[in-house]
């Protein structure tokens, strides 16, 4: 197996701090490794339940890096899951949780091929490597890798989607209500200084500054995805900052907990149920809807119309959403009105494809040092927004607003 790159170690997810949130959340530390939707399981030898497929049936796999109940990142691809299976009923389903990246992922993907499963589909940027290995062992069947950028061109392809679009909504929002309560100053939990959260961070903090060109956004460094008590520490710490919104990048929703806690307010990450937890004070989140790309994939790829290429999917695609704003349902009213209403013309605009997540960061764009980085009328390529091969305005910088320097990875 090629050895994983730093960006790839980076991204690892520590299964000790996914048990501990389960420890928070749940009350217990049990992993639950098992299939789903029917399927025999057989032991593996090395802590993980295989399942198997259904003859006659459509038969695809999931592979989770955390347990389906963590609340975020890993419980919007089961709901993608779900749906699946329930929309599409001869396809059968099935899922393995807490796959650790590296040796570990690339036996399972093995072991799952070897099964005959249509469609094996892994939902860490850390899987990348071994699922590029394994796709080359078994050209019969197809494989989908969530994040990263890799693909063959034959039976790997590569998704993710343009939630910096959400992001920027979610900064318009912020910036407005900070404005409001006349306390410009914004908080950002981050997990890692890689250009995927570097450009959802800098996406943001656009937004911020559309509303409130005197605010500031302060960040606080996680160095993991999942880390119930970071997280909770760095939300404490921003709104004793000062900050008036704590926006969250990571995977759980304890900093929408601590701003009620402290009166203040925070946005989501991950899932659309997130401001469940704090109705009140979370005044928005943004979101993955999986759902979308998974009953596109196999409705292609039965069809003989599916390339494996790369899918990027924007605001029209549906894949990204905002909570509050989709249809039927009502925003916090703790969002200004002239705010409200600027959000929702932007999302119609993305939604229309008059608005891009190039358009976010035209020009003139400036960096927190007062670098000019794009002049007015110039727009930056995916290249440079996923910070990849090529890019000149590679995410390796903080937008104008923000506070502070990015840490060595």
């Amino acid at each position: 197996m090629p050895t994983p790159s730093p960006l790839c170690r980076i991204h690892r997810r520590s299964l000790g701090l996914v048990l501990a949130l389960l420890t928070l959340v749940l009350g217990t530390a049990c992993k639950r490794q098992a299939p789903a939707a029917g399927g025999a399981a057989a032991p593996r030898g090395d802590g993980h339940l295989l399942p198997t497929t259904k003859p006659g049936a459509f038969n695809v796999a999931f592979v989770y890096v955390g347990p389906i109940g963590d609340g975020g990142w890993t419980y919007t691809h089961e709901l993608g899951r779900r749906a699946l299976q329930q929309r599409l009923g001869d396809v059968h389903t099935a899922y393995i949780e807490n796959v650790s990246e590296g040796a570990d992922c690339e036996h399972v993907l093995r072991a799952l091929a070897r099964k005959r499963f249509d469609l094996i589909i892994a939902t860490s940027f850390g899987y990348m490597d071994a699922m590029e290995t394994v796709a080359a062992e078994f050209p019969a069947t197809k494989f989908l890798h969530i994040a990263g950028w890799k693909q063959n061109g034959k039976n790997f392809g590569n998704a993710f989607g343009a939630m910096e679009d959400m992001k920027y909504l979610a900064g318009l929002i912020a910036g407005g209500h900070a404005k409001a309560d006349a306390r410009p100053q914004i908080g950002y939990i981050a997990p890692f200084p890689i250009p995927e959260v570097v450009r959802l961070i800098n996406a943001t903090q656009r937004g911020v500054r559309r509303t409130c060109p005197e605010c500031t956004m302060d960040i606080r460094w996680l160095n993991a995805w999942v880390d119930p008590s970071r997280e909770q520490e760095a939300a404490e710490s921003l709104f004793a900052a000062g900050a008036d919104v704590v926006i969250t990048g990571a995977d759980t929703t304890l900093p929408l907990t601590v701003a009620g806690q402290r009166g203040r307010y925070a946005i989501g990450y991950d899932s659309p149920t997130a401001c469940d937890v704090e109705k009140g004070r979370c005044l928005t989140s943004t979101y993955w809807r999986w759902e979308v790309l998974y009953i596109d994939t196999v409705q292609q790829i039965r069809a003989g119309r599916w390339q494996s290429g790369t899918y990027y999917g924007d605001a029209a695609s549906g894949l990204v959403g905002l909570s509050g704003f989709g249809e039927g349902e009502t925003p916090n009213p703790q969002i200004p009105a002239d705010v409200l209403t600027e959000v929702r013309r932007t999302l119609a605009e993305l939604r229309a494809g008059r608005f891009s997540r190039f358009d976010i960061f035209a020009g003139p764009l400036r960096d927190n040092t007062g670098r000019t980085l794009l002049p007015i009328g110039q727009k930056p390529t995916q290249a440079d927004l996923l910070g990849t091969s090529g890019c000149s305005l590679c995410m390796s910088w903080l937008a104008e607003g923000i506070t502070g320097t990015l840490p060595r990875k």
